[in-house]
């Protein structure tokens, strides 16, 4: 165990669990993240059993490739485990770790790393890297609770719009904005301008796809169908 000073096994409980599989003995290091029930296996019996490769992989996957470069920068696993850890494991941020490293300009990403459609963009690998990254524990709702709530919240914000309108004693003002794709479909957005307590509002209403040219006629039906959605 005094060989084991490398950052990476920060990572992982400090002490393995010995297991027996098939004649051959291996150490078991099990992830220290709340929510991960991944096992390392260290073969004793083979050349390769002090490399960490294995661990940093999971690492990268588990805890976010950020903290693994954080981690890198350590001298051992102990400074790992309360600089960086303990950071991360207290306010769940990746920003504090690096703070506390206190080297160069504090950089993270935020882009989604694959192209997954929208409705299965919550089950996407690159997706719940970059959700967990620092915070392994961290729980991602399924893609049906997040489609359901979406369209609760949509429902809803919807229906007080449209109850403020209704209600309102003043005048409405619209205006409108219409383009075309670039795979030619027409589109027109029409938003709603009101004054209340003394502030102006703006409301985007909704995004509508014309289904045939900008001609007035189409854009004053298309006009006229968000109105009495709204019950305008």
């Amino acid at each position: 165990m005094k060989d084991w000073n490398s950052p990476v096994y920060a990572f992982f409980d400090p002490i393995p669990n010995i297991v027996e599989e098939n004649g051959h003995w291996a150490h078991v290091f099990k992830c220290q993240g709340k929510s991960c029930k991944t096992m390392v296996r260290h073969y004793l019996d083979k050349g390769n059993a002090p490399l960490t490769g294995n661990m940093r992989k999971h690492v990268q996957s588990c805890w976010g490739e950020e903290v693994l470069q954080a981690a890198d920068e350590a001298k051992d696993a102990n400074e790992v485990q309360k600089k960086i850890m303990g950071s991360i494991l207290q306010n769940g941020s990746i920003m504090a770790s690096f703070e506390r490293k206190g080297k160069g300009k504090i950089t993270y990403s935020h882009r989604q790393h694959t192209k997954a459609k929208a409705k299965h963009v919550v089950q996407d690998r690159g997706f719940q890297s970059l959700m967990k990254m620092g915070r392994p524990d961290y729980y991602i709702l399924s893609k049906s609770t997040v489609s359901r709530d979406v369209r609760l919240v949509f429902a809803r914000t919807c229906q007080r719009i449209a109850k403020m309108m209704t209600e309102y004693a003043g005048r409405l003002n619209f205006s409108t904005d219409a383009w075309m794709s670039p795979n030619h479909c027409a589109f027109v957005a029409v938003l709603v301008h009101l004054e209340h307590n003394g502030v102006p509002l703006c409301f985007p209403l909704d995004v509508v796809e014309v289904p045939k040219s900008h001609t007035g006629e189409e854009l004053a039906q298309a006009f006229e169908g968000i109105l009495e959605e709204f019950r305008i």
